[in-house]
């Protein structure tokens, strides 16, 4: 199988280097300083599962061809239309699309652009940083990775990417409910990054206060009563080992999407409160603290972009 990773940050980086290290064909598709680097110092991880230091192949997008079997996105939402058009001289009706993307939106965006047959649904559990000098840091001593075919039937790709995972420092798994799995993650995500952007603390501080708990039940319920509105109703396993993340006294955990805001950065604000606004007022569900979210973070970009209406 011959695999194309769209980038060589931090997570698309992380699980490339991890299938090379494993001996997967691998090629990363990065701009021209970026493959400069790769050749000169490799791709290079530290990390709690063990480092890595590889030689690496690259491709930049003016010489992209359609010789893959598989295409790894894991690109920021908000990039996502600029990468579809990057990929597409890559995207024959053979190679099949594997986002990596937060949240569920960006499903129908791709099958649309691809068509349904070759966009699987896939999900990462990985907390890593893309350090100044270009180096990979793994903070955490686990990683994971699910994916499957949407509808749960069998495809040509996902038992070859299982296969390549083997030997490699990789929870991989091949799921037959992926939709489930997916949703599942964006319900623990929107309230983890909900209730870190809009405090601007820790869950452990969070807890700290007097009502930081029962916030964090109100916007999980919130969140959960969506995902059952479109037909995923959280599994209750899941939903059990997400609430003890989101409750967990003196965690120092934060959601990636506050740290994007303490750099000043964009945010997938969009893409995961959006989405869920959008699909809470379809269904005619209250969701007042998802709303505060999700205007707490417009206003954030409003101010980002300059243009906060001269206030």
């Amino acid at each position: 199988m011959r695999i194309l990773v769209v980038g060589a940050g931090g997570v698309g980086g992380y699980f490339g280097g991890r299938l090379i290290e494993a001996d997967a064909d691998v090629t990363f598709l990065v701009r021209r300083p970026r493959a400069e680097a790769l050749a000169r110092h490799g791709l290079v991880v530290s990390s709690p599962l063990g480092d890595l230091s590889v030689p690496v192949k690259t491709v930049t997008a003016d010489r992209l061809t359609g010789d893959f079997d598989l295409i790894l996105l894991s690109c920021k939402a908000y990039d996502l239309a600029g990468v579809i058009d990057t990929i597409k001289p890559a995207a024959t009706g053979r190679t099949g699309i594997l986002p990596l993307l937060n949240g569920v939106a960006h499903i129908e965006i791709l099958k649309q652009q691809f068509g349904a047959s070759c966009v699987l649904g896939g999900l990462a559990h990985l907390a890593v940083t893309l350090e100044p000098g270009g180096a990979i840091r793994h903070l955490a001593p686990h990683c994971a990775i699910r994916f499957g075919a949407l509808g749960g039937g069998a495809d040509p790709w996902t038992g070859a990417l299982l296969e390549a995972f083997t030997g490699a420092r990789v929870d991989a798994v091949r799921s037959s409910v992926i939709m489930q799995d997916m949703w599942d993650k964006f319900v623990f995500l929107a309230t983890l990054a909900g209730m870190t952007c809009l405090l601007r603390a820790s869950v452990g501080t969070i807890l700290g206060t007097i009502h930081g708990a029962g916030l964090t039940e109100t916007l999980l319920a919130e969140c959960a009563a969506v995902a059952t509105a479109e037909g995923f109703p959280p599994d209750e396993q899941a939903l059990t080992r997400y609430r003890a993340t989101l409750t967990e006294r003196g965690s120092s955990v934060t959601a990636s999407m506050l740290r994007d805001i303490e750099r000043g950065g964009p945010t997938e604000a969009e893409h995961v409160f959006g989405d869920l606004v959008t699909r809470a007022m379809r269904h005619g569900i209250a969701v007042p603290l998802l709303l505060v979210a999700y205007t707490h973070l417009q206003a954030y970009e409003l101010r980002r972009a300059g243009n906060a209406g001269g206030g």
